[in-house]
């Protein structure tokens, strides 16, 4: 694995982390819908814990935002090229260590389901199924990281 160094997100990363949100080929073809102009804030960064996980040039390959209030797992990104390098694991294991360090028994996730299997191989439980709704057409597996 490259030489990764995972940071706090600021404002200037919104752009960036956008354009990883709406490139993911997880989200093509009949899942286009869920991220088709979505848009990764400087607001919403500056609010919650938001963290990247860069290279040595500071190249963003992936993301996640923790909501602390929801203890909620709200945004997991790896980038296309970056993906089986061991950073989505690398952040999953960062985030329930800020999940306990914020006092949080549990992160609840509600997958996209092409994700789920990570999500399981990275120590998630199931806990249920949230229903298609709106202009999201399929169901959508709910997890749960324990913290220890």
């Amino acid at each position: 694995m490259p030489d990764i160094t995972v940071r706090r997100a600021v404002a200037d990363d919104a752009k960036r982390l956008t354009r990883l949100v709406r490139r993911s080929a997880a989200y093509r073809g009949d899942y286009a819908p869920m991220v088709a102009g979505y848009q990764v804030g400087g607001a919403y960064i500056e609010h919650h814990p938001v963290f990247v996980a860069a290279d040595e040039n500071d190249r963003v390959l992936g993301f996640y935002a923790l909501l602390l209030d929801e203890a909620e797992l709200d945004l997991a990104f790896v980038a296309d090229a970056a993906q089986g390098l061991g950073i989505g694991r690398l952040l999953m294991e960062h985030m329930t260590g800020q999940a306990r360090a914020a006092g949080l028994r549990s992160v609840r996730v509600v997958a996209h389901p092409p994700a789920e299997e990570f999500y399981l191989r990275t120590g998630a439980v199931p806990s249920g199924t949230v229903p298609a709704t709106g202009r999201i057409f399929w169901d959508r597996p709910v997890l749960r990281y324990d913290i220890a």
